[in-house]
């Protein structure tokens, strides 16, 4: 196991998802402030992390330089020039986790010169507020210990599971587009809250509790999601009512295809890049 003394931790594209991961890591206690390196072209992004109390470098080889794990997190389409700009810079002893969605380990190796090892990450955004769910991807000569780090540093925001490369398309349809898909839900909740009579902020309120509690609840106990449904539902009740219009509806049904549909762009996407 690395030490948070050991590890030194840059940042490529200081983004919002780069500042939660840096929030994370430095009050999980894994990597400090000071052992933070970060370059982005945004003034504002750099005032940021300067504040934050990390290093913030005029250029990206710097970053390398001054770091052994390095979060690549620039726009997709710009990854292949960046590694391919720092590839003098790279040695064998640098470890890259790339958060560009779509942007395949092969790729990454292939721009990186095939120097560092690299592990490919999909997060999501409740990593914002330290809820992130996450899968890892090790590329080819990434190590077992590699993936445990990772998993370490992203479990600090959130849940990380280690994956094969080719489900991460499921990852991306599941988790990663997944917070829409609750957002969605959770506005629905609401607007069901409103037309019985409920004020607005009341409503919104009971629903984002409601959906984050029956979470915690299948999290937390393990159980399955249909039991802790059951214990619901009384017979003749109202919550079996409401579950009869669900199915109605056809709730479970577009909930699975909108994964599969997402998953399969996320393919499709790939493939064109």
């Amino acid at each position: 196991r690395q030490s948070a003394m050991a590890l030194t931790f840059g940042v490529l594209g200081a983004g919002m998802m780069a500042e939660a991961l840096c929030k994370g890591l430095a009050e999980a206690n894994e990597v400090q402030y000071p052992d933070m390196s970060a370059y982005d072209p945004n003034p504002a992004r750099q005032e940021l992390f300067a504040g934050l109390g990390c290093t913030v470098c005029a250029t990206i080889a710097e970053v390398v330089t001054r770091s052994k794990v390095i979060l690549i997190s620039v726009k997709p389409d710009t990854v292949a020039k960046v590694l391919t700009d720092v590839r003098p810079q790279l040695t064998k002893e640098h470890l890259l986790i790339s958060i560009a969605a779509g942007v395949t380990l092969a790729s990454l190796e292939e721009a990186a010169g095939g120097i560092p090892r690299v592990v490919r990450v999909m997060p999501n955004t409740p990593c914002l507020v330290r809820q992130s769910a996450s899968g890892l991807s090790l590329g080819a000569t990434a190590t077992g210990a590699d993936g445990e780090l990772v998993k370490r540093l992203f479990d600090s925001v959130g849940v990380c599971h280690v994956v094969d490369e080719k489900l991460l398309d499921a990852v991306t349809g599941l988790s990663g587009s997944g917070p829409a898909y609750v957002f969605q839900v959770i506005e629905a909740l609401s607007d069901g809250g409103v037309a019985a009579g409920l004020p607005r902020p009341v409503a919104t309120s009971l629903a984002a509790q409601t959906v984050a509690g029956a979470a915690q609840m299948v999290l937390q106990t393990g159980t399955h999601p249909g039991a802790l449904k059951d214990q619901v539902t009384s017979p003749g009740g109202t919550t079996i009512a409401g579950v009869h219009e669900l199915e109605r509806g056809g709730l479970r049904a577009a909930l699975m295809n909108a994964v599969t549909a997402a998953a399969k762009r996320a393919t499709e996407l790939g493939q064109k890049k």
